[in-house]
């Protein structure tokens, strides 16, 4: 695939002083580049002005990411501003001096604690370790150097989350062939070998067993699997690289994959077509009997394909069919052929029609409630990807022309599903969305949206969230974009913070109806200051829209808010480029706009209001609500109670 015209756009760009002005249009150009081009473009980008782009255009997601570590970074700063851009952020990429990462993550007073990224990240390399061995050194001689560096690690880590906000990234070692070829015995090799992975088996411990939250380790031995080195020796003895650029490139992939989880923007839904995508062969031509689905090697490689979608799939990915197709032939298909290892059941929508792929694309995002950046897009089709790409800038599109048997590296590539907690939500995604689809058909059936609700039997529990329930809270503080006051991030130990800590709650919101249970589908952000609560957020999942639950949440809160003692409660909106849908939630509900204070401050469009606690609204008829008693925290300086009016459930 050429890519040549991308990046002469590009370079047309630069050379007319436009990249900062045009930011917006520096996306969608990367991601037609291959990493080739990709590389060439990323030089372009490390001489442009990022602090101009963020000045022209305030509306683009920022991100800023501290890199620090033991060796020469600047290839690594390069390539991950071209990463980070190619998926829609405005980036700031910070480099700490040479060799300072033990101040920076250890020390209060370094820069990566007085100016706080959203991700800090700390490159660890090989001669972190030998560089403490001594010479000549056996492999015990590098076992115990490691045991230390691994207590330091520990350290610093532990330190650094307990202070810092944001994201902290390590990595695992990678070990080089040249340092085990020092050592001449095939035993001794094979030790140094098993104390090696043993301290990477730890440090990947400290993350996937939370016992550090708020640190991800990043696992680089799959990277090793490209025709890549690891490090250059020229570059290493002399400049203190290493780690090779190309190294360091992949390293900045990775990255771009993790910050679009960590900062909410990961995709939702994989919209796959079906011939030559999901099976081999022409459906409406070769019947259900005649595809290629397991047997013989093209019918191999698509089993292999399917198996990697419905993996997708059982994590919380959305999985939709995108195909010009019979219908009934299609589900006809996904029922009956004994080979699939994707069913019906599976997907969450099957638009099988002849209608332009675009148009059956938007029906999926709008029928979803999402957007179209939420979607990827996958075909083997190079005209129907170049309309979707065209006509649907926002949606990613992979294609997958060619040799079916790489359709899963070109899947994978880039992880768009990358996740920084899977949950049993998740898992009951898709099935959860089905049962909203029976529900669309009921209200297609209801003579009105009343009769529709009263109908819907709707039922919603509001109380303070338990354990369990904080990494779902974490996600959807991560992933609920539309219904989200403030938009604001937070980590799962940030919410148990919260939930926890003094003067501070939160609620989990769970909702449930005739046609099944929704799971916890909103969250309530609480902070007690005097007499005055704080409703640092509210968010709801889109499943649950335009049911009065929203309204019912703020009945049920100001209800215990007043009988708590509390003089007012308070709620700001921050808008984004996709909460506008509740800008006017809290005067809906009676609340009043609060002065500006007129320090020239404040973000634009934001806005805070107060409700004074007097008239408070009703919790809709259609629905029953079971709110516990002890929503709100313990008010610091409590007015007179005044007269509780019952909440109507």
């Amino acid at each position: 695939m050429t890519t040549i015209p991308a990046l002469d756009a590009l370079r047309a760009l630069h050379r007319d002083g436009g990249l900062a002005r045009h930011f917006d249009r520096v996306a969608p150009l990367l991601a037609a580049l291959d990493r080739a081009d990709l590389a060439r473009a990323a030089r372009l980008l490390s001489r442009t002005d990022l602090a101009e782009a963020r000045a022209h255009h305030p509306g683009l997601p920022a991100v800023t990411v501290a890199l620090t570590g033991a060796g020469t970074l600047d290839a690594l700063r390069t390539a991950l501003v071209a990463e980070l851009a190619r998926h829609g952020f405005l980036p700031e990429v910070r480099l700490t001096d040479y060799g300072s990462y033990v101040f920076e993550l250890g020390d209060a007073d370094s820069s990566s604690h007085t100016e706080p990224a959203d991700v800090t990240v700390c490159v660890l390399d090989h001669t972190t370790v030998f560089d403490e061995v001594p010479l000549p050194f056996t492999a015990e001689d590098v076992a115990d150097a490691l045991r230390r560096k691994l207590a330091l690690w520990r350290a610093l880590a532990t330190g650094f989350t307990a202070r810092a906000s944001g994201t902290l990234v390590l990595n695992t070692l990678p070990l080089p062939k040249n340092q085990q070829a020092q050592l001449l015995d095939l035993p001794s090799r094979a030790k140094l070998g098993a104390e090696w992975r043993r301290a990477n088996a730890e440090l990947l411990g400290l993350s996937y067993a939370q016992q550090t939250p708020g640190l991800v380790v990043l696992d680089v031995d799959p990277l090793l699997g490209d025709p890549l080195e690891l490090a250059d020796p020229r570059f290493d003895a002399y400049a203190g690289a290493h780690l090779s650029d190309a190294f360091l490139a992949s390293y900045a992939r990775e990255l771009g994959h993790l910050v679009r989880a960590v900062t909410g923007r990961a995709k939702k839904v994989l919209a796959v077509d079906l011939d030559e995508t999901l099976w081999g062969g022409v459906l409406g031509d070769d019947g259900v009997e005649g595809i290629e689905v397991a047997h013989g090697r093209r019918g191999e490689a698509f089993h292999r394909f399917q198996g990697v979608v419905r993996q997708l799939q059982s994590q919380g990915v959305l999985l939709a069919a995108v195909t010009k197709n019979d219908r009934e032939t299609v589900l006809a298909a996904l029922r009956d052929h004994p080979d699939l290892r994707v069913r019906e059941e599976d997907f969450v929508r099957v638009l099988a029609g002849w209608q332009p792929k675009p148009d059956s694309l938007r029906t999926l995002a709008a029928g979803l409630n999402l957007g179209g950046d939420s979607v990827v897009f996958a075909d083997d089709n190079p005209a129907e990807c170049a309309a979707v790409t065209a006509e649907l800038p926002e949606t990613t599109v992979v294609p997958l022309d060619g040799d079916p048997a790489l359709h899963v590296t070109r899947l994978l590539a880039d992880g768009w599903f990358t996740a920084t907690a899977v949950t049993s939500e998740d898992r009951v995604r898709t099935r959860r969305y089905r049962e909203e689809a029976a529900r669309a058909d009921f209200l297609s059936a209801a003579g009105s949206a009343l009769e529709f609700l009263a109908g819907l039997g709707v039922t919603v529990r509001l109380a303070p969230a338990t354990a369990a329930q904080i990494p779902r809270l974490a996600q959807l503080t991560l992933r609920t974009n539309q219904f989200n006051l403030t938009t604001e991030r937070l980590s799962a130990e940030e919410v148990r913070a919260r939930a926890t800590g003094p003067g501070t709650g939160v609620l989990a919101l769970t909702s449930g109806d005739r046609f099944g249970d929704n799971g916890v589908v909103g969250a309530v952000f609480l902070r007690a200051e005097g007499r005055v609560l704080h409703l640092d957020n509210m968010l709801l999942s889109c499943r649950v829209f335009a049911r009065g639950i929203e309204q019912a949440c703020l009945a049920a809160v100001l209800e215990r808010a007043r009988a708590a003692g509390y003089a007012e409660v308070r709620g700001r909106y921050r808008p984004t480029a996709k909460n506008a849908k509740v800008a006017g939630l809290y005067p809906h509900h009676g609340f009043d706009p609060l002065p500006r204070d007129g320090d020239g401050q404040e973000e634009p469009g934001a806005a805070e209001f107060a409700h004074r606690l007097d008239r408070l609204p009703e919790v809709p008829g259609h629905l029953v609500l079971d709110a516990a008693e002890d929503l709100v925290p313990a008010a610091d300086e409590p007015a007179a109670p005044a007269d509780a009016t019952t909440l109507t459930t």
